[in-house]
């Protein structure tokens, strides 16, 4: 049997919906340019005031470092006291819900869309992101589409969780697995 070759003028993604119009999109892009992906430091107000704008529902006591890159701030849900770290890409094609008093450490990835490697054309793929109450993704970690970081979980620097963490649970490693249990003292 002979195997297919990718084709990737095949592709097509028209079945994606982003939620808003290009006008919305070209003006969310420029603002996102501005205040929020260069390092320089603007305040949390203005940041939480702009995504407000935009469509993101957020809770109070958010911190956002400068170097953040949000694709769709409409497709965002920020808990409260949640604190997102430098370079930070949430790479929201669909939802990505955050809790209360969570994590995203520096450079880690939320990652809502990827491609089917199986269809001769690479179709496109999403599946909504959750990151329950009190969970920490670390520094330079990845999160796949479609997962569920349950209440508490730890996704260790560096690693990447492709299924669901459990809670209360330390995972580590590229796939992530779970090494021990988190006790908060």
């Amino acid at each position: 049997m002979e195997n297919k070759k990718t084709d990737l003028s095949s592709y097509d993604n028209r079945w994606y919906k982003t939620g808003r119009p290009v006008t919305v999109r070209a003006a969310w892009y420029l603002v996102s340019a501005v205040f929020f992906t260069p390092r320089l430091f603007h305040s949390r107000f203005l940041k939480l005031t702009l995504l407000r704008i935009f469509g993101a529902r957020l809770g109070k006591g958010i911190n956002i470092k400068p170097g953040v890159n949000i694709k769709y701030p409409w497709l965002l849900e920020i808990g409260d006291y949640t604190w997102i770290g430098e370079n930070v890409w949430i790479d929201n094609l669909v939802n990505v819900i955050i809790g209360n008093n969570a994590c995203i450490s520096q450079g880690a990835l939320l990652l809502t869309g990827n491609h089917n490697y199986r269809e001769v054309s690479f179709g496109l793929m999403t599946g909504e992101i959750v990151i329950e109450d009190g969970a920490w993704i670390g520094a330079r970690a990845v999160v796949c589409p479609g997962i569920i970081c349950k209440s508490h979980s730890v996704l260790t620097a560096g690693s990447t969780a492709t299924s669901d963490l459990e809670p209360y649970a330390v995972y580590q490693g590229c796939p992530a697995v779970k090494i021990k249990e988190r006790v908060i003292s």
